[in-house]
């Protein structure tokens, strides 16, 4: 059946979807929300079953390669899907907690002014982490294709999503607004370069305004490094790399005030969480894939060429 055909990141998806229509009837003071959660899930597994049918029918490699990208794509559609659970107002409960962690943080212990020691060198690294986060995923594929490790993307793929969808998943339940909007004169940075002016120009133009817990940007980055670890262990130092550059997202969030301190910790959960669960699933991917060099390559890297 064509069903049994589709990967587990792209199952991993479809659960996404599928759970937001489940709780939508939960939050009826949400006005924008209708039937378009259930449209959406539609649209989403008729197109991820395509794809599944056209590679089993006629176009298995070229179709191969797109399924290992259309996930990330759809990670963009599921963050604006979350927009529909904007509340009519917001009570300012949960920043009125999280502002006071982000006192004692950055005023008491200093943090705000250990960073700007440097003048504007290390803002303007943090700001830049911060502006690559949405390129990540997509590196993170990127490096899988050049070690001819292909066969892997699908694994990486549960860990990333997992990671990054549990976050989305949970900010109906925590409708909130960014520091540098609830609080626009309090712990703002004291050094600005021209990344941090566009950063504040790609979230006016593009972000969603439910919830900022827990912190995508910190629990995506996160989860690319667990899931390196996982599909390269002779590579761990790819894995290591990311855990330090997720570190440094999570620090530009708090300095950059478009996160709480306590967003940061909750998408630092989430990836652990994530990465945990994912470990136990085994990839559901075409066990034909195959590099780019032509060779097949098991989960612990092997590689065995194909006749």
């Amino acid at each position: 059946m064509l069903w049994l055909q589709l990967r587990a990141s792209e199952w991993v998806l479809i659960g996404f979807f599928a759970y937001i229509v489940v709780i939508s009837p939960f939050f009826p003071e949400r006005p924008n929300l209708g039937l378009q959660p259930l449209f959406i899930l539609i649209g989403v597994l008729a197109f991820l079953l395509l794809l599944a049918y056209l590679e089993q029918a006629r176009l298995l490699q070229p179709i191969g390669i797109v399924r290992d990208f259309v996930p990330l794509g759809m990670t963009l559609l599921a963050f604006r899907e979350m927009e529909l659970f904007l509340p009519l107002q917001y009570d300012y409960r949960f920043e009125a907690i999280w502002i006071r962690w982000d006192r004692l943080l950055l005023d008491s212990w200093h943090l705000r002014a250990l960073i700007e020691l440097t003048g504007k060198s290390f803002p303007f690294y943090l700001e830049l982490s911060y502006l690559l986060v949405y390129g990540l995923p997509f590196y993170c594929v990127g490096m899988i294709y050049v070690w001819g490790n292909r066969r892997l993307c699908d694994r990486f793929l549960v860990i990333y999503l997992a990671g990054t969808l549990t976050a989305y998943a949970l900010f109906p339940y925590f409708p909130s607004q960014p520091p540098r909007i609830a609080f626009p004169n309090v712990d703002v940075p004291g050094v600005t370069t021209f990344i941090r002016g566009f950063n504040l120009a790609i979230l006016r133009a593009a972000t969603i305004h439910v919830g900022v817990f827990p912190s995508a940007h910190v629990s995506s980055a996160f989860s690319a490094a667990w899931g390196m670890f996982v599909v390269l262990p002779h590579r761990k130092w790819a894995g290591w790399a990311l855990v330090f550059y997720a570190v440094s997202v999570s620090l530009a969030t708090i300095y950059g005030r478009y996160h709480y301190a306590a967003d940061v910790l909750g998408g630092f959960a989430v990836s652990l969480v994530a990465g945990a669960v994912a470990l136990l699933i085994p990839p559901l991917g075409n066990p034909n894939l195959e590099s780019k060099t032509g060779a097949v390559v098991d989960n612990q890297g092997s590689r065995h060429v194909v006749p």
